[in-house]
């Protein structure tokens, strides 16, 4: 064991390992309360972030949650099928989309409001010590983009 500590390619030692496991056990604990209100959770986010800033145009959404569009479209599309939200032409710059929620999907804000609550008691931990965690993440993924703001 003593030897497996300083072994740099020990599975144990590795930051980029634990935090994979954690993602991904972050995802499937969320799965059972996203399928109650029929989401992804990539849609899961989308949607967060459109309750808090509904309007914003695709290339808006896309930079807030790191993902590409090829990867943003096909998901929007999805959200539309739902009849969750609108993408629509911008009415300053016809190239851009942006996206407006429907009823349905200002209606979905109110189902989803227990979920981070339900995900905490689900981590468990000191409130303080859950955003030490998040800060310590958010650091990561910044220095890991290339960006220190």
């Amino acid at each position: 064991m003593e030897t497996q500590m300083h072994d740099p390619l020990a599975l144990e030692n590795q930051v980029c390992f634990s935090l994979y496991t954690a993602a991904n056990a972050m995802v499937r604990a969320y799965r059972p309360l996203l399928d109650k209100l029929d989401l992804t959770y990539p849609q899961y986010l989308a949607m967060m972030v459109l309750w808090q800033e509904e309007g914003i145009s695709v290339k808006t959404l896309g930079g807030k949650l790191h993902l590409d569009s090829g990867t943003l479209t096909p998901l929007l599309k999805r959200l539309e099928a739902k009849g969750l939200l609108l993408r629509e032409r911008s009415s300053e710059d016809e190239r851009q989309r942006v996206l407006k929620l429907t009823d349905a999907g200002r209606l979905l804000r109110q189902q989803a409001e227990g979920i981070p609550q339900a995900m905490r008691c689900l981590v468990g931990g000191a409130a303080a010590e859950l955003q030490q965690l998040k800060l310590l993440c958010d650091r990561a993924s910044k220095l890991l983009d290339g960006s220190d703001s």
